[in-house]
């Protein structure tokens, strides 16, 4: 922001952008006289004869009033009780009228020529062209001793640049100004220079350090995740826009992890709860850690069967304790005060984790699938091989395998093979690779 001397400021800076237009034109030597280039009333710039006229431009700021757009906009600047929250800013727009004078025909009109120029070309001042204007290294005899002073307006670092606009002014108008002005009148041309905003440094009440920059890091990226802002009207409690497994594939497997996307996913103890549609058997995990507000990661348990005696058998982190069929997912939030609350739902499907093998049986062939999580009683199952597919009947206890033979299949031939539980089929596709695989099994 600029400080109380802006407004002097300016007026020296425009006056020295014109005297630069004018030396640089050589204006002395085409007029074959003086010039000088001033800032007073015009009253004291009009002569009473027109021996004693001067060749003259003269810029006067004959009207300050505040800008429309931003006069208000510091406000309120105090609390409630009394502290300055933030500085008064005051916004002004300046009214300058620029008027050309000489004793000698036609050079106030080469003189008004030059300068409505120069401010059409430059409508828009640059910050470099201001400080290059304020600095010291240019003060010559031309300018007054005391122009070292303006630097300390900072008038090239305020928010807004400063903008000269022509100004039409009726002749009823420019009449009343050069009556008031108790001077003959004069050419004159009028501009606004807008927007000129002064504040003073004074002490407000300090803000609070920052602490934390959005919240913790990704834990994908582990890259700072900024400021949050959401451009939307949607609710803040806790809700879920997508699930995706962490292997790309459409489906979730044990072992695996799946990310869950949302927002308002923190502000208490996180649990991401699985249901199974059908027996509303719920299974509860807790995300990985560290998390976010709109990133959860669950790991998924192992497909290796439990050792006998484990402790962890009949949990959640039992492979027997999970189903192979369709799941919905959602977020249960224990707040601090002991509220639960409980996000959307979104479905996703578990499929079995599956490794194939092949035997020679005669001149037939058997495929050999394994499965984690077991295949419980009463669950379809079929195997595909390449284009053929066998159907097998229930298991009558929970099964980790499942076998079928097949006729006509190529000896030597890889062939793509997936176990169809329910439905779901074991990913064909092995997605990690690069590019991506099929899963096959190689024909005896």
């Amino acid at each position: 922001m600029s400080n109380v001397l802006a407004i002097s400021a300016v007026t020296q800076l425009l006056k020295d952008l014109i005297n630069d237009t004018l030396i640089n034109g050589d204006i002395s030597q085409a007029l074959g006289a003086d010039f000088t280039v001033t800032a007073l009333p015009p009253n004291r710039v009009v002569a009473e004869s027109a021996s004693d006229q001067a060749t003259q431009l003269n810029l006067f700021l004959y009207r300050v009033s505040p800008n429309a757009a931003l006069r208000n906009s510091d406000l309120p600047t105090r609390n409630s009780a009394g502290e300055l929250n933030c500085r008064p800013r005051l916004a002004l727009d300046l009214h300058y009228i620029l008027t050309a004078v000489s004793a000698e025909e036609l050079h106030a009109e080469i003189l008004l020529g030059y300068a409505m120029q120069l401010f059409h070309e430059t409508a828009i001042l640059p910050r470099e062209t201001i400080r290059d204007a304020l600095q010291a290294a240019v003060i010559d005899d031309i300018l007054p001793q005391d122009f070292d002073p303006l630097r300390a307006s900072e008038l090239a670092d305020q928010v807004e640049l400063l903008k000269i606009t022509p100004r039409t002014l009726s002749m009823d108008d420019m009449s009343k100004l050069w009556t008031a002005f108790q001077a003959s009148y004069r050419t004159t041309v009028a501009y606004d220079v807008s927007l000129v905003l002064i504040e003073r440094e004074l002490p407000t009440r300090p803000t609070l350090p920052v602490l934390t920059r959005g919240g913790l890091a990704d834990p994908v990226t582990g890259r700072d995740p900024g400021i949050s802002l959401r451009p939307d009207l949607l609710n803040t409690v806790p809700t879920l826009s997508s699930i995706t497994p962490a292997d790309d594939h459409p489906v979730m497997r044990l072992g695996g992890a799946i990310t869950i996307e949302g927002f308002a996913l923190d502000g208490g103890e996180v649990t991401v709860r699985f249901t199974e549609p059908g027996t509303g058997t719920v299974l509860e995990m807790p995300p990985r850690s560290p998390a976010a507000s709109n990133r959860l990661t669950v790991q998924l348990p192992d497909a290796a069967p439990l050792a006998p005696g484990s402790s962890s058998i009949g949990t959640v982190n039992d492979p027997a304790t999970w189903r192979i069929g369709p799941y919905t997912i959602d977020v249960r939030i224990l707040a601090p005060d002991g509220r639960e609350i409980l996000s959307n739902s979104l479905p996703l499907a578990l499929a079995p984790r599956s490794t194939a093998a092949a035997a020679a049986a005669g001149s037939d062939t058997t495929i050999t699938l394994t499965s984690a999580p077991p295949i419980r009683p009463g669950q379809s199952v079929e195997i595909v091989v390449g284009q053929q597919s066998q159907p097998l009947t229930t298991p009558a206890a929970p099964a980790v395998d499942a076998a079928a033979t097949f006729t006509g299949l190529t000896s030597g031939a890889e062939l793509p093979v997936r176990l169809r539980v329910d439905g779901i089929d074991s990913p064909v596709i092995d997605l990690t690779t690069t590019p991506p695989s099929l899963e096959t099994v190689l024909i005896p």
